[in-house]
């Protein structure tokens, strides 16, 4: 999977408004294969963490509108003042791609995101639904349940991951559960 990730050489983007931009269309199909962007019109977007990710592992040069230089730091400020959450799905997003999967945003549970099985993307759904929690951060258990209880639905494993004080991602595979009082 590593040789997958590997890019031909470093991508150049444009912070265009609340967008990470590629415009290089002979790149768009190299960038689509290992799973980053999607396309809209003449351009390939990244979400917010496919560019930090990207730039955390040096393939990135990315520019804002003036031309100037944007750094990781740069982009993960503007990132986490439009999403709260902008910090943790990159953590978990960096993890999930360091151990070889493809992950692309998911449905609507929280904090989540798809991941495929290594070697099914683009050919094969996502086999996981992975949604995220601080440690420390309280989630209603009920709250939880509905949303294991849709990912199931749908066919997919529900993955808990819980980023420590240390920023260690630990994942737990989630199964329905009935709570009587």
């Amino acid at each position: 999977m590593e040789s997958q990730e590997k890019t031909a050489e470093v991508l150049d983007a444009l912070l265009k408004g609340e967008k990470v931009v590629v415009e290089d269309s002979g790149r768009f199909g190299e960038l689509e294969q290992v799973g980053y962007g999607e396309r809209e019109g003449k351009k390939l977007v990244l979400k917010d963490y496919e560019a930090l990710y990207l730039l955390f592992s040096g393939r990135l040069n990315l520019k804002d509108d003036r031309g100037r230089k944007v750094s990781f730091n740069q982009l993960a400020e503007v990132s986490q003042a439009r999403a709260g959450d902008a910090w943790t799905k990159f953590i978990i997003y960096r993890d999930l791609r360091s151990r070889g999967y493809i992950v692309k945003d998911g449905f609507g549970f929280g904090t989540d995101l798809r991941v495929y099985e290594r070697g099914d993307f683009p050919e094969k759904a996502a086999k996981f639904v992975v949604f995220a929690l601080d440690e420390g951060t309280e989630r209603e258990v009920e709250e939880l349940s509905d949303s294991v209880r849709q990912i199931v639905k749908m066919g997919k494993e529900a993955i808990v991951a819980v980023i420590e004080r240390r920023g260690e991602v630990i994942y737990y595979k989630v199964g329905r559960a009935n709570f009587h009082k």
